[in-house]
């Protein structure tokens, strides 16, 4: 199968029937930033009225539902789309190959079909994919497993995202293209939300679990 020229990183790797994409990665970028954003938004106009409680949220609790409808979406949709397709994806063509060819220039291991990434997308577009919906509609309707939930979906997200950053320290970052866009805006900054976000509402889900159980154990000490 003949071999093309690529953009990736290390420059020596090989793919056999690469195709370039059609479009041009702002537009790749661009249709990604404004499908999280209208999930974002989605979740905070849900999230302030009509729903159970809906009024009194504040403007964190509201960010949190756009945060779980937005990951929703991007695990669902984008990575399942690679879970899917990743043997394809080099001579694939369409939207979603070209996001993704456009995001391998941070990272080429998703252009060959490398056994640790399509095992992580794989967990993350079928178990936190529809997790993070669950945990949408759970924070939602104020449902008693709500904050089970998000700790169980920002624990598996925190957890992936470590070891991600985690294999390609250990193979010495060769796989990004070194200019900052790639690097540090696609590569650290985009990976880094799931580092931070996660983190923070797997604390937030601790508290609110320790409250609980701190409320439900006063009775029976007064008790005794």
């Amino acid at each position: 199968m003949e071999t093309r020229a690529h953009p990736y990183w290390p420059r020596s790797l090989t793919l056999p029937g690469y195709v370039a994409g059609a479009r041009p990665g702002w537009q790749c970028a661009g249709a990604v930033g404004v499908a999280a954003a209208a999930l974002l938004w989605a979740g905070w106009a849900l999230g302030g009225g009509g729903a159970k409680g809906g009024a009194s949220r504040s403007p964190a609790r509201r960010l949190v539902l756009g945060w779980f409808l937005v990951c929703s979406g991007i695990h669902g949709v984008l990575e399942g789309y690679f879970s899917l397709r990743h043997r394809e994806l080099p001579a694939d063509t369409g939207l979603l190959a070209d996001v993704w060819k456009e995001y391998a220039k941070a990272d080429s291991r998703y252009m060959t079909s490398d056994d640790f990434t399509v095992a992580m997308e794989t967990v993350t577009a079928w178990a936190w994919g529809p997790l993070s919906f669950l945990t949408f509609l759970a924070l939602l309707r104020r449902h008693p497993a709500r904050y089970v939930l998000q700790l169980i979906v920002s624990l598996g997200q925190l957890y992936g995202d470590v070891l991600y950053f985690a294999t390609e320290a250990l193979e010495g970052w060769t796989h990004s293209d070194p200019r900052p866009l790639y690097f540090w805006g696609y590569f650290v900054g985009l990976n880094g939300l799931w580092v931070l976000v996660p983190g923070a509402l797997l604390l937030d889900a601790c508290y609110q679990l320790c409250a609980a159980q701190r409320s439900l154990d006063r009775p029976r000490h007064k008790a005794h």
